[in-house]
C-alpha cells in the first residue's frame, strides 16, 4: 500500500514559491507546514496515540488542504507548474491521506532515503548484479535490512531467525516476523 512522502510534495511548492512568489505556493507551502508541526508534536508516541492525534488534529488540516486544492486547480491553466504541483497530489490523494488512517505511517519518507544512502552511494559497483531479476532480490534484501535496522532490530538476528521459522509459521501469523513485530524465541537471546 503507497503512502505519499509530503517532503516531496511540498518541495514543488516551496519551489515555485521561492521562483515566482506566487501567492497560491505560498499558501500552499503555509498549509503544508502547518500540518508538519502539528506531525512534530506527536513524533515519538506510539502508533495508536499518534493515529489518535492524528484523526482529532491532522486529519482535518489535510482535509482542508485537499478541498483548498481541489477549489484553487480549476483557475489554473493545466500547463502551469503550480497546477502540476497539485495534480501530483490530487491524482495520488489517498496515498497522502494515508498516514492519518495508520499510526504507523510516517508523513515523509525521509527515514528511509537517508538508511538507503549507502546503498545508493554503492551502485556503481554493484552495477551488474546478473540480471534484472537479481536486481530485484537484491533490493528486496537491502529493503528487510533497513527496515530491522529502523525498527531497532539486529538485522543478522532478524534475517536468521525469520529463515528459521518462517516454514513452521502458519500463514495467518506471518506478520509476526516482520521487523516491527518480531520478537526472538529465548533460545536466540541465550545464544
Amino acid at each position: 500500500m503507497e503512502a505519499g512522502c509530503w517532503a516531496h510534495a511540498r518541495r514543488n511548492f516551496y519551489e515555485l514559491a521561492q521562483l515566482r512568489q506566487a501567492p497560491l505556493a505560498l499558501e500552499a507551502v503555509r498549509q503544508i507546514d502547518v500540518i508538519f508541526a502539528a506531525e512534530r508534536g506527536i513524533n515519538g508516541c506510539g502508533a495508536g496515540e499518534r493515529l489518535a492525534a492524528r484523526q482529532e488534529q491532522i486529519r482535518p488540516l489535510v482535509q482542508a488542504f485537499e478541498n483548498w486544492m481541489r477549489v484553487q486547480r480549476p483557475n489554473l491553466s493545466r500547463h502551469a507548474e503550480l497546477a502540476k504541483a497539485m495534480d501530483y497530489m490530487l491524482k495520488r490523494w489517498p496515498s497522502f491521506a494515508r498516514f492519518t488512517e495508520d499510526g504507523r505511517i510516517c508523513l515523509t519518507n525521509n527515514a528511509a532515503e537517508r538508511a538507503l544512502r549507502g546503498i545508493a552511494l554503492g551502485r556503481k559497483a554493484r552495477l551488474f548484479a546478473g540480471s534484472d531479476r537479481g536486481g530485484e532480490r537484491a533490493a528486496a534484501i537491502y529493503s528487510l535490512i533497513v527496515t530491522a535496522k529502523l525498527n531497532g532490530v539486529d538485522p543478522q538476528a532478524w534475517l536468521a531467525d525469520t529463515l528459521r521459522r518462517i516454514n513452521d509459521q502458519p500463514v495467518s501469523q506471518l506478520h509476526q516476523l516482520l521487523p516491527w513485530n518480531w520478537r526472538p524465541e529465548p533460545a536466540i537471546i541465550a545464544a
